[in-house]
């Protein structure tokens, strides 16, 4: 047998709460859930993005994300992922790292176009 309780809100139409069934349990309301410190993992800063940068422009590109970047140019994306997924170990890094290096060259081509 299904029991039904019944509560009496001040000035508010009955609301039933049941034992079984999909909305069981008692009428609550949920309280705002506070953002935890582990949430932004990950985020990156202005301050990381502007220190990695500058290692970036300073050292350049490493040979094996210049022989990726070779390997782009001449229409061989698929190849390009294998070569970055042997070098990275694992297919969701060199995913990333091609259309990093695909960003790169864009970034390349604009500023050889604009001089």
């Amino acid at each position: 047998m299904i029991s039904l309780i019944f509560v009496l809100s001040a000035g508010m139409a009955p609301a039933m709460e049941m034992v079984v069934g999909l909305n069981k349990g008692h009428k609550v309301t949920k309280l705002p859930k506070k953002s935890k410190p582990c949430q932004r993992k990950g985020h990156r800063s202005k301050r990381i993005k502007f220190i990695r940068d500058v290692v970036r422009e300073v050292s350049g590109f490493s040979p094996y994300e210049r022989r990726t970047m070779e390997l782009l140019k001449v229409n061989k994306d698929k190849r390009a992922l294998k070569f970055c997924k042997k070098r990275l170990g694992t297919h969701k890094r060199a995913k990333r790292k091609r259309e990093e290096m695909i960003q790169a060259l864009q970034q390349l081509r604009k500023a050889q176009a604009a001089s």
